[in-house]
Order: structure tokens, then sequence, then C-alpha cells
């Protein structure tokens, strides 16, 4: 199981760090990644990291402003944002997959998903 946590609501330029905690099977096992959709919207790919945490992988959009990071000792995964913007405001999701590999970009490449939490960005 996956759960989400850390949303809430921010200002345009600030940042939030989301966490993705894991339970019931082998953390390090998995790859990881993270989604965001808007209501009425296709759900959209963040990023992705590898079952050690070496290698990563973001969609243009939120590259060099996002991190994503990992602590398998912990089974949680997380999402830095920084530098936000209005326009990065949705509901985000973990999701988690036995495979990996570049380029790993839609939902049902991944197989076990989490409850979403809600992130607000305002001017």
């Amino acid at each position: 199981q996956l759960q989400a946590s850390g949303g809430g609501l921010v200002q345009a330029g600030g940042s939030l760090r989301l966490s993705c905690a894991a339970s019931g099977g082998t953390f390090s096992s998995y790859s990881m990644a993270w989604f965001r959709q808007v209501p009425g919207l296709e759900r959209e790919f963040v990023g992705a990291i590898s079952w050690s945490g070496v290698t990563a992988y973001y969609a243009d959009s939120v590259k060099g402003r996002f991190t994503i990071s990992r602590d398998n000792a912990k089974s949680t995964g997380y999402l830095q944002m920084d530098s936000l913007k209005r326009e990065d405001t949705a509901v985000y999701g973990c999701a988690a997959s036995e495979s990996w590999g570049w380029g790993r970009s839609a939902p049902e490449q991944y197989d076990y998903w989490g409850q979403g939490t809600l992130v607000t960005v305002s001017s």
C-alpha cells in the first residue's frame, strides 16, 4: 500500500515536500513514480526514480524545480517541489512498479497506487 502526504497551500515561488509511505512489501524492490491530476484533466506524469534511488527522470514541466528521492530503510519516497507555480496545483499521488526503465511515464505501467494529496499554489 502507498500513502501520499504533505500537501497543502503554498504561495507561488515557495516549496513543499511530499512523502509517499509504503507498506506491505519490500519497498526497495519497486521503482516509484509521482503523478498529478487536475479535476477534469488526464493524469500527468511528474517523475520517477529507480529501485536504488540512483536514477531519476522528470517531466519537462517540472525539470529543474522538482526532485524525487527515496529512503528505502524507511520505505518512503519523497517529492521535493521548489519554485512552485500556480499551474502546479493538483492532486499528487505516488505509484510503484516492479519494473524500471527510462521513460516509463504512462499510468498503466505502474502496478500500485495510493491515495493522493492536494497541493494548491496561490499567486
